[in-house]
């Protein structure tokens, strides 16, 4: 029994050790961010726009937004349904090659992504640089992760569902709708926070394809309309002299950490609430 009590409290010592090495790399990295921001936090900071190295954050915040917004209605709808296919309805042949293709898109670094998206929108299809341009370009880069996700989560569903519903005479696309998704949505949710938080913190692919607008609020201008967005701010004001510039690269990126923390809570609260409802129906 000592023995074994010894092997315990090692373990228990280890697991401790493994938390506070992942915990205190992600807590220096926000503590050091919100510290460098501090002087230029304001509510100008969220009022007005960017001037050069000066200035607020209203315009980038406001292109940060919508270009997320669009990443959940285009990357969210195709990813989800891709990803049903391929867990209920794509063949054995065809699904191992989709999900090949999906691999080695997410395997394709963000700036080859960029690259494409400029030469075929920006360039080919005239759009310039614009909100549709970079939203789509964001949205394939974090396509693959919702529809692995996706898949994962309908495929933990339990078998017996589906049999119980076959067994019931309801169509295939009935038996997802109602039966498979609703216990699916909290690892569904799980992927579309993970492809938002992605697309939240990408440079190289909107430098292509989205540019940057300086002085105002953009609007909802979809074509040859550059467009705002925080991950610019802290990589150009980074590199600029001068202690404002500065602040304000570290104030853009405190508020980069700011939404991704407000997306990771709604993901759980969703998820949770999610959860609550399939147990309520198992019951």
């Amino acid at each position: 029994m000592r023995a074994r009590g010894i092997r315990d409290l090692i373990f228990w010592g280890l697991c401790a050790l493994a938390f506070v090495l992942i915990v205190a790399p992600a807590m220096s990295v926000i503590i050091s961010v919100f510290h460098q921001a501090a002087p230029a936090f304001g509510w100008s900071l969220f009022t007005k726009p960017t001037h050069g190295d000066h200035g607020g954050l209203s315009n980038a915040i406001v292109g940060t937004l919508l270009l997320l917004l669009g990443v959940l209605v285009v990357a969210g709808t195709i990813g989800v349904a891709a990803g049903i296919y391929l867990a209920e309805f794509a063949g054995p042949r065809l699904g191992g090659i989709l999900r090949f293709f999906s691999e080695v898109l997410a395997g394709m670094p963000s700036i080859v992504i960029g690259y494409v998206g400029y030469i075929a929108l920006v360039v080919e299809f005239h759009w310039g640089y614009s909100l549709l341009a970079g939203l789509l370009a964001l949205s394939v880069l974090v396509l693959p992760y919702v529809v692995k996700t996706t898949e994962v989560a309908l495929r933990q569903v339990p078998t017996t569902l589906r049999e119980a519903s076959a067994g019931l005479g309801l169509p295939r696309g009935r038996t997802v709708a109602r039966i498979l998704l609703p216990p699916a949505i909290p690892g569904i949710v799980s992927g579309l926070i993970v492809a938002l938080a992605i697309s939240t913190g990408e440079t190289a692919p909107l430098l292509f394809t989205a540019g940057f607008l300086d002085g105002h609020n953009p609007g909802l201008n979809l074509f040859h309309h550059q467009v705002p967005y925080l991950t610019y701010v802290t990589f150009t004001d980074t590199s600029l002299p001068g202690q404002s510039a500065h602040q304000l690269a570290a104030a853009a990126g405190a508020v980069t950490l700011i939404i991704l923390i407000v997306l990771i809570a709604l993901g759980r609260v969703v998820a949770g609430r999610a959860r609550k409802q399939t147990e309520r129906m198992s019951l």
